[in-house]
């Protein structure tokens, strides 16, 4: 996560993700001993379109910054998900899910990447 302090994010650790975020966009690492991040998610706050918007301009960036591949099939997929709520596919080694939250504290849009090699440790207790 050190590249997103590079590029201003704020970043802080809880007891199971290290959180880096800047404006209504975040992106949440689960800590742990795996040799990459068994899961990465990336949020936008907002409302459902908006934050689907915020979250797809997003997604290139912080793909990038996480060293996730591949990002362009990820990106791609994402982009495909406009106007809907949920959707779920794979992607290399990752499974890839999407959706929206609108009746909740905290309305958004969120992409969660899951490491399909992962065999210990990989979700938050």
């Amino acid at each position: 996560m050190a590249a997103f302090t590079g590029q201003q994010y704020q970043c802080s650790t809880d007891e199971a993700y290290q959180t880096c975020s800047k404006g209504t966009t975040s992106a949440q690492v689960l800590l742990g001993t795996q040799p990459r991040p068994a899961v990465l998610s990336l949020q936008a706050t907002g409302a459902a379109g908006e934050a689907a918007t915020a979250l797809t301009a997003f997604a290139p960036q912080a793909l990038e910054l996480a060293h996730v591949n591949p990002r362009g099939q990820i990106v791609d997929w994402l982009k495909q998900q406009s106007g809907k709520t949920a959707g779920t596919t794979s992607a290399g080694t990752w499974t890839v899910e999407y959706s929206t939250e609108s009746d909740t504290d905290q309305p958004g849009a969120i992409l969660t990447l899951t490491d399909t090699l992962c065999k210990v440790d990989c979700g938050a207790e």
